[in-house]
C-alpha cells in the first residue's frame, strides 16, 4: 500500500507540472478536462490491472494494454517536464538577479514564455506518437535478417548449410491471429536447413501456446526443429496455487513441444548429419545473469570435443559473455534471445543500432564476434509488457555458414 501512495503521488505531481505546459498555451477548459479525465481514467486502469485485473499475476493482453496506454501518456509528460525545469532554472535565476541586483526591485519570477512550452508539447508527440503506433502496427512487423557467417573449421558438407532462429514467441501476449499466421509462414518461406528456436514459448502458462500449437506445429525443415527453455517457460513469474502446479505446468510445455513435432534439449546434444560430416546442436536450459540458470554447459556438452564444429542454443547473451565465448570447447556459434532490444530503439543498418538495453547487455541485438566465435541475438518474434515495437522489430534470422576458402 505504501508503494501505490507513493507511486500515485509521483504520478501527481509530474501529471500537474506537465499541465502547466497546456495552461501556457490554451485556456480553453474543455482541453483541461480531457487532460484530467485521460490521467485519472489510465492511473485507475492501470492501478487496477496491476492489483485486481488478471489472477495470479498473469502477464495477459489485456494488462498490457493497460500498460502500453499508461506508458503513451505518462513517458510523454516526462519529455515535458524535462523541457519544462529547463526553462524553470532559468526563471528563478532572473527572479534571484532582480532581487538581489537591483535593490529596488522586489523578488519576481518572469511568467512561463508560450513558445518553450508549445516546444516542449512538439517534443513529447514524439513519443506519444511512436508508442501508439508501435501499439498499432509495429509488434507484427516480421523482418528477416540474413547473416553469412564464415568459418574455417566448417565441414565442407555443411558449406552453405543454413538455419533459421527464432526467439521469444511469448504466445500469451498474442491476439491477431492472421497476423501471427503471417509470420509463421515467412519462417517456413526460407526453406532453411534446420529452425532454431531459442526460448520463452510462452509468458508463464503452457495453457497460454496451446490456440497456437496447431499453427506453430506447421514449421517445419529439412533437419527439423529444435528449441530451448527461457526464463518464462519455467512460471517464475506468477504466483501458483501450489509447487505441484508450477512444476506440471512446466512437464506441460515440454509435452506440449514434443506434440509440435519440436526436439527440446534440455541440458543435451544432437547431431546433424550431412553426406557422412557431423555438426554438434548443443541445447541448455536457461542460464542468466540475474535470471534462472538451470543451464549445465558441461552436461549438455557430454562427449563433444573441441574439434566438432558447434552450435549452441542458449536463451540468455549473458550466458556467452560469462561461459560460452571464453571456454576452452569453442563454441562457434552461439544462439540467443531473452533482451528483444527492449522493443524500443533506433536502427538503421549500417549506420545506427541503439535502445535503452544496450546499458543491460552487451550483446542486445544481431550478430557479435570474439575470439573468431560468434553470438546471434534474436530480437524475438513476440512481445511482452509493452503490446508493442518501435523501431526494434520482431525478427527471424536466417544464419548461413560458409567454409572459408584458400583464394591464394
Amino acid at each position: 500500500m505504501l508503494r501505490w501512495i507513493i507511486f500515485i503521488l509521483i504520478y501527481i505531481a509530474i501529471d500537474v507540472y506537465a499541465f502547466q505546459a497546456l495552461r501556457t498555451i490554451t485556456k480553453n477548459q474543455w482541453i483541461y478536462g480531457a487532460y484530467v479525465t485521460v490521467s485519472v481514467v489510465i492511473l485507475g486502469m492501470f492501478i487496477y490491472q496491476l492489483s485486481y485485473g488478471a489472477p495470479n499475476r498473469t502477464m495477459n493482453p489485456a494488462r498490457m494494454y493497460t500498460f502500453g496506454a499508461f506508458l503513451v501518456i505518462f513517458i510523454p509528460k516526462l519529455f515535458i517536464i524535462v523541457a519544462m525545469f529547463g526553462e524553470d532554472i532559468l526563471r528563478l535565476f532572473v527572479g534571484l538577479y532582480t532581487k538581489l541586483g537591483a535593490s529596488n526591485e522586489s523578488f519576481y519570477i518572469p511568467s512561463r514564455r508560450k513558445f518553450v512550452s508549445t516546444i516542449a508539447l512538439g517534443i513529447a508527440a514524439i513519443p506519444f506518437t511512436s508508442l501508439l503506433v508501435g501499439m498499432v502496427k509495429g509488434k507484427y512487423n516480421y523482418k528477416v535478417l540474413k547473416y553469412s557467417l564464415v568459418f574455417d573449421d566448417l565441414p565442407d558438407a555443411f558449406d552453405g548449410y543454413t538455419i533459421t532462429q527464432i526467439s521469444d514467441i511469448h504466445s500469451g501476449s498474442f491476439d491477431n491471429e492472421e497476423k501471427v499466421a503471417y509470420g509463421v509462414d515467412l519462417i517456413n518461406q526460407q526453406k532453411s536447413d534446420v529452425i532454431l528456436f531459442t526460448g520463452d514459448l510462452v509468458n508463464n502458462m503452457t495453457a497460454e501456446m496451446v490456440p497456437w500449437k496447431s499453427l506453430f506445429s506447421t514449421l517445419k525443415a529439412k533437419d527439423g526443429v529444435f528449441s530451448v527453455l527461457g526464463n518464462h517457460d519455467y512460471g517464475e513469474y506468477m504466483r501458483w496455487e501450489s509447487p505441484e502446479a508450477k512444476v506440471q505446468n512446466l512437464t506441460d510445455l515440454k509435452t506440449l513441444q514434443k506434440d509440435m513435432g519440436w526436439d527440446l534439449l534440455l541440458n543435451e546434444n544432437r547431431t546433424l548429419e550431412r553426406n557422412g560430416a557431423q555438426i554438434k546442436l548443443i541445447g541448455v536450459e536457461n542460464w542468466g545473469r540475474g535470471f534462472k540458470q538451470a543451464g549445465d554447459l558441461r552436461k549438455a556438452s557430454e562427449g563433444i570435443t573441441k574439434q566438432d564444429f558447434k552450435i549452441l542454443m542458449s536463451h540468455d547473451p549473458t550466458h556467452w559473455k560469462e561461459q560460452v565465448k571464453g571456454s576452452d570447447l569453442n563454441y562457434h556459434l552461439t544462439l540467443s534471445g531473452h533482451t528483444h532490444g527492449m522493443q524500443y530503439g533506433i536502427e538503421i543498418p549500417g549506420w545506427i543500432k541503439w535502445s535503452p538495453v544496450k546499458y543491460r547487455y552487451e550483446n542486445w541485438a544481431g550478430i557479435y564476434e570474439e575470439f573468431g566465435r560468434y553470438i546471434n541475438v534474436n530480437r524475438g518474434f513476440g512481445f511482452i509488457g509493452y503490446p508493442g515495437r518501435v523501431g526494434i522489430w520482431p525478427e527471424v534470422s536466417v544464419i548461413e555458414l560458409k567454409k572459408r576458402r584458400d583464394t591464394a
